[in-house]
């Protein structure tokens, strides 16, 4: 029995070496990725070179898009870091100049097409965008800017017609400008065709970027004792 014995008992510390071994020898947990950031929907840090006011009714900011060739002379958006595309969010809109006497007179139609780019910093086109509009009477007036000599403190100038816009902004973009590029007026009394540099010719507002953030990276793994 006494051999019997000694046997059990060297299998015994044999099995227990070897469990410590393994536990020795147990790979580092590694570390759980978090998951991906949310998305993110919110409005850009812009700087607008022409400001045309905070709307009475809506309460937007409304700013002119003048026609440029220059990127740093346009609307200039910043785009936080983001993975993947973000989506650029904007509603664009004609710009008119109200004249009550014009539409009691019979010759207030405008029907408008204003078009712009967005640009990156380096000149290189993300998209286009349009808006065609008609105005008739002061219903169909966007907003009214206060600040003008008109009736009731308000600016002539006024939005008319919405397009809301979404374009696509590679992930390695941000920064952008916007730039007008031309507009076609139609009067009862004729037609023009704008393209001269520094005209402004379309309103932009609500301006917002739909992005998800750049994940953080996880904590390195401590070192087992």
């Amino acid at each position: 029995m006494s051999d019997r014995r000694a046997w059990v008992a060297a299998c015994l510390v044999l099995t227990a070496a070897v469990l410590e071994a393994q536990t020795r020898r147990a790979p580092a947990r590694r570390p759980v990725a978090p998951p991906p950031p949310a998305v993110r929907t919110e409005p850009v840090v812009m700087k607008c070179p022409q400001v045309l006011g905070v709307g009475v009714k809506t309460k937007r900011s409304y700013c002119d898009v003048l026609i440029e060739r220059d990127p740093s002379a346009g609307i200039l958006i910043t785009i936080p870091a983001h993975s993947g595309p973000a989506t650029l969010l904007f509603d664009l809109h004609n710009r008119h100049t109200y004249s009550e006497e014009t539409v009691k007179s019979g010759r207030g139609y405008h029907r408008y097409t204003a078009s712009i780019g967005v640009l990156t910093m380096d000149n290189t086109l993300i998209s286009r965008a349009a808006v065609q509009s008609e105005f008739r009477a002061q219903t169909d007036l966007v907003d009214r800017m206060p600040g003008g000599g008109g009736p009731g403190g308000l600016k002539a100038v006024a939005p008319t017609g919405t397009e809301s816009v979404a374009m696509l902004i590679p992930q390695d973009v941000t920064a952008l400008s916007i730039l007008g590029e031309k507009l076609a007026v139609v009067r009862v009394d004729g037609a023009d065709d704008f393209k001269a540099s520094g005209r402004p010719i379309a309103i932009v507002s609500n301006i917002m970027v739909e992005y998800r953030p750049v994940p953080q990276r996880a904590p390195a793994a401590r070192p087992r004792r």
